[in-house]
């Protein structure tokens, strides 16, 4: 349910993007129709249809996924925010002037918050939030948890510089494919290094917990079923 959650915003998205984009001249009359008071000057073009509807469904696919989350009970986390906060923003000022580049910063504004949130954590407060996260599971030395750290801090900045270059020397659809593919893609690439990084470092304690564990039948809880 998480995960979906998750991912809900990105999907809608990029489904609604491509829609409206292979039918331009019915999401220019929509949205001049629908959301003309919310559109300087009333009238959205052709080439502007398309983004500009699938910024709306993003920023209510933002909210709705904050708003499940509180119903569910669940703290809604510090990225969630400040997700919702850019959404809310970036996508406004997108609808309301015309210009999709303001929702084309969204992921960048993301990203280098990201990085700002675990430097800063690590370097001012001394709390790494990959240990914070991972350290019930993993048993590593200090100095891996902080190169991890700081990994995803520089991970994190480059793909801002990353999505903004994308964003201004491609088109729309282009940097629409490269949100969703791209950046999915490389994550998990950055994420599977991580892992072999990992295993190099492992302490023989948390090894011997992983080798124990292989050998022992699944318990009750760890059944799925069918």
């Amino acid at each position: 349910m998480k995960l979906l959650l998750d991912f809900l915003p990105l999907i809608l998205f990029f489904g609604t993007f491509k829609y409206a984009d292979s039918h331009k001249a019915w999401a220019a009359a929509f949205a001049t129709e629908h959301l003309g008071f919310l559109v300087s000057g009333g009238q959205v073009g052709l080439e502007e249809g398309p983004v500009l509807l699938a910024t709306l469904v993003v920023m209510a696919a933002t909210l709705l996924q904050a708003l499940i989350t509180k119903l569910r009970g669940k703290k809604i986390d510090l990225m969630l925010w400040i997700s919702l906060g850019l959404v809310v923003t970036l996508g406004g000022a997108t609808i309301w002037f015309h210009n999709e580049t303001f929702i084309k910063w969204k992921p960048t504004g993301l990203y280098w918050a990201m990085a700002l949130v675990f430097w800063a954590s690590q370097a001012f407060f001394g709390k790494n939030l990959l240990k914070s996260m991972l350290g019930k599971d993993l048993e590593l030395p200090v100095l891996v948890w902080k190169k991890l750290n700081l990994a995803w801090v520089l991970f994190f900045a480059a793909m801002g510089v990353l999505n903004l270059y994308v964003a201004y020397n491609f088109s729309t659809a282009d940097w629409a494919n490269f949100k969703v593919f791209g950046v999915t893609s490389l994550i998990i690439l950055f994420t599977l290094g991580q892992g072999v990084y990992l295993s190099r470092h492992l302490t023989p304690a948390a090894n011997e917990a992983g080798e124990a564990d292989e050998g022992k039948p699944p318990s009750p809880e760890s059944k799925t079923l069918p």
